[in-house]
This record gives structure tokens, sequence and C-alpha cells, in this order.
């Protein structure tokens, strides 16, 4: 592409003032899943936000479907995933085998027992399966709560045998019951190997205590840092917890609860006296933990960052516990709340590197195999499992606004095909454009990609911009789309 750095400095703010600009105006080309035209339609660019913030990307199908049915209908449409039909997602996972094994096979084919499989791989098809999910299913509410829980309940792939048994919390934990009961979904990520592994509960048993997954347990995955909670609390959750481990010879990789290694007699947890009962213990503990006043405060407030802002009003998070208490943790419930009730308070976010990237392949219809974007995340600092902190990824702007030269590559790269396995295909694209008219097919791109057209004068300074390097039309579209792939326009959502 024959332009200099500061010219597309230039192109980037060009962009951005024309999109800030066109205010309240907003339209798009309304369209179909198959890009065919059906007319003119508005959009505001507040519903354009709220809808980029409820998918990984909001497409022209879901902008039209949006637009026809309205906000609460669209969420209720969404909250139903089983009547979403998500063949083409299912069949672009065929490839993955490991996503449907147990532990004990996942364990074997990692040593190469009976299959191409080893240390690496498994996790690989773990993250590539994800971002197939998160640029291709029609269930974006779902996977969008997929990633929320992810982080929620953090698992670092690279530690001990998480590398495999990830791969089963995912689909047990995680995808089971991220729209379901907040009870279940703590129950199943206790029992869970994965987490025992990660966190090692799984070396905790009676002599030789180990504390760390009931602090995580209180701190993170329930009652909040500030939940009420002591470290006699941590401490006797712990005893509560000796014993609960994992199969290393039969069903290797299977949760366990050895009652030679617990810890016998009465404990006492947040004022509650806990029966000498084994595994009962733990889990009459987990009772009291899910459905907490603390815990219900924490979900929302969690919740109403990832949906709403970075500082949600209090109002609003107050809303969302009262839904959590009144449902004892209905997660589609506050769900609700915080979407219907929070829509007119909803603030910029800027993306994180996986929301960038996942915005940027959807929005552009990008054929991918997510090895490409799979490497550009690592670069990014935000691969999929592979943060080693049980608090997982931040979910703030701050925390992401420094790293841009490896956003500015990545766009670069994708417009020019150069990312493996990912292609984007300018003309198709724009195929349903009636008109040869160039200064058109700048508008329907950056309505694609920001919801509203470029304004003047800021069209004919980025025109004169793009075509004064003597480059052909494609190569100007390649250049426009990455200028609003990078552009603050593009980094918010």
């Amino acid at each position: 592409m024959p332009i200099s750095r500061r010219e597309f400095l230039k192109l980037s703010a060009l962009v951005t003032t024309s999109a800030a600009l066109s205010g309240c105006g907003a339209i798009y080309r309304r369209l179909t899943g198959s890009m065919s035209v059906t007319e003119w339609s508005p959009m505001d660019e507040h519903d354009f936000t709220v809808l980029n913030r409820l998918t990984f990307g909001a497409r022209p199908d879901e902008r039209a479907r949006f637009l026809e049915v309205g906000l609460k209908p669209w969420i209720e449409e969404q909250l139903d995933i089983q009547s979403i039909d998500d063949l083409d997602c299912s069949l672009r996972l065929a490839p993955f085998r490991s996503l449907e094994m147990e532990a004990n096979e996942l364990e074997a084919i990692s040593n190469q027992l009976f299959e191409n499989y080893d240390r690496e791989s498994l996790p690989a098809e773990l993250r590539l399966a994800s971002l197939i999910r998160q640029v291709y299913s029609r269930r974006q509410l779902y996977e969008v709560m997929v990633g929320f829980w992810n982080d929620h309940l953090n698992i670092f792939t690279e530690k001990g045998n998480c590398f495999y048994l990830k791969t089963v919390d995912d689909r047990r934990v995680v995808r089971t019951h991220a729209l379901g009961s907040f009870r279940e979904l703590i129950l199943a990520s206790a029992h869970s190997p994965a987490m025992l592994v990660y966190l090692d509960n799984h070396v905790n048993h009676k002599g030789a205590p180990n504390e760390n997954y009931a602090r995580e347990l209180m701190e993170l995955h329930t009652l909040g840092v500030n939940g009420g909670y002591s470290q006699a609390d941590v401490m006797e959750l712990a005893r509560c917890l000796t014993g609960w481990t994992v199969k290393d010879h039969f069903w290797l990789g299977d949760f366990e609860f050895n009652a030679d290694l617990h810890d016998p007699g009465v404990k006492y947890v947040l004022g509650m006296e806990i029966s000498d009962s084994g595994i009962n213990e733990a889990e009459q503990v987990i009772d009291t933990l899910s459905t907490h006043p603390s815990t219900a405060r924490f979900i929302s407030s969690k919740l109403a960052w990832r949906f709403i802002a970075d500082d949600p009003p209090e109002e609003l998070i107050q809303k969302g516990a009262r839904a959590f208490l009144d449902t004892e943790g209905d997660i589609k419930s506050v769900l609700r709340v915080i979407l219907l009730d929070g829509v007119d308070f909803v603030q910029p976010k800027y993306k994180r590197p996986s929301d960038f990237v996942i915005s940027a392949l959807r929005m552009l219809h990008a054929q991918t195999d997510g090895r490409g974007p799979d490497e550009s995340l690592r670069g990014m600092g935000q691969s999929l499992f592979g943060c080693p902190t049980p608090d997982g990824y931040p979910d703030n702007s701050a925390a992401w606004q420094g790293n841009l030269m490896p956003r500015w590559n990545f766009a670069f790269r994708l417009v020019r095909g150069e990312i493996e396995g990912t292609q984007i295909d300018m003309e198709h694209l724009l195929a349903y454009v009636p008109d040869d008219d160039l200064t058109v097919r700048f508008d329907a791109l950056a309505t694609l990609l920001l919801g509203v057209p470029i304004a003047e004068p800021f069209r004919s300074g980025l025109m004169e911009l793009i075509t004064s390097g003597g480059t052909n039309e494609e190569e100007m579209l390649q250049i426009l789309a990455a200028g609003i792939l990078v552009s603050p326009s593009f980094q918010w959502k």
C-alpha cells in the first residue's frame, strides 16, 4: 500500500472526526446474511453501540433483526439458544475432534498413544474452536456470556494438566451453565478437575492444607474481595474442601472425593457450623456462597461492567442484585435487568484485543480457520485461556489502551490477506452496492464498520488522501478499511 505512516495517521483522524460528527443520523445498509440489499434503514448511534456490546460485532443481518423487533425481543431470541439454528458454526467445528472427548481420552491422545496430538495441539484446538464460535455463531449473546464466565472462572491452560482438562471444563461447566443457574455453575466449577488443578485443591488434604481454591472461591467466584469473609473463613473452607481431588489412575482426570484425605471434624464458615459430613460440607458452603447478598452484588456489578460501562450506575447494580436474590441466581433474569434497565446508561468501552479482532473479522465477513487471529491475539496480550492469574483478563478500558501497534499491524495484514488461514473478499463484500461511484462504496464500507457513513467535508479529504497515491480501487478500499479498523471510532464499542 503506497501510503506513509504520517498519511495513515491523518486518515485515522479523519475517519474518527467524520464518524463523530455524523451524530444520531447514522444509517447503514440493511442487509440479509447473504448481503443482498433490502432498503436503507435508520439506526441511531446509541442502538449501534448497544448491539455491538451484545455481540462480538454486529453484522448486517443482526442489525436488521434488531431494527425489526426491537431490543427486548432481540434479547429474548438470543437467550433462547436452542431455537437458534447454528448449523454453519457447528460444521466449522467438526474438525476439532477433541472438543467432545473425556479427560482420560484427552490425556491419552496428548501422549500420542493413537492420535497425532500433543501438549500444544489440545489447548490450540480449544482456542481455535472458541474463536470460530465467536466469529460465526448466531448465538452471539450466549458466546459473549461464555467469554464472560471464562474470565470470571479463569483457568490457565499452561498450568499442569489444565492443557487438556480445560477442554472438559469449557464444555461441562461454562457452556452448560452460561445462561442457567449461578449455583449450578459454581457447583460444577468446584467439581471441575481443571479448576481443582489450576488452584491447587487437588493437593489439599488433611495434614497439608492448601487454601488457594478456597480463597479464590470466595474472593473471585462468589462474594468478592469486600464480600465480608475473613482469613479464618478461608482456612475453614479449605478444610471443608480437603479430599476434593482428581483421579490419577482409572478414569484419569475425573473428579474424585477421597474420604481418606478429608479433614474431619466440625468447621465454622461465615458464622455457620458445618457438621462433619464429608463431601457435603463444601457443597453446603457453596450453596450459601452462591445465594449470598455479597455474591448477588458482585455478579451484578461484573455484568454491568461488561455490558454497560466501566463505572455503571449504583442503582442498576442494586436492581441486578435484587433480581439475583429473588430468582436464586438465575443468570438470564439478572442479565435481563442489566441489559434492559441499563440500556440508557451504556457508555463506550475500549475494545479488548479479542473484541477488536473478532469484530473486525465479523464485520468484514472474513473466512478464517482461526489460526492467524489466534496468533495475533497472542501478540496483543490476550491469548484465549492464556491469563496466568485467577482474576482473568481485565475488563476495563484503561488496561488495554497501550497496545496499538499490534492492532495496526493486524488491520493492515487482515485487509491485504496476509493473516494465516484468513481471507476477505472485498468485492463480494461490496457487491450489493448498485452504484459504481467510489464514494458510494466508501460510504457502504464505513457504514458496515462504524454504523455511519463518511460525512462531508471529511469524505472529500479521505478521497483525496487515498486516491493521491495512484492506487487501484481494490487497494483504495483496503486502505480505507484498515484506516477505519485502527481509528478510535472502531477501537471503542
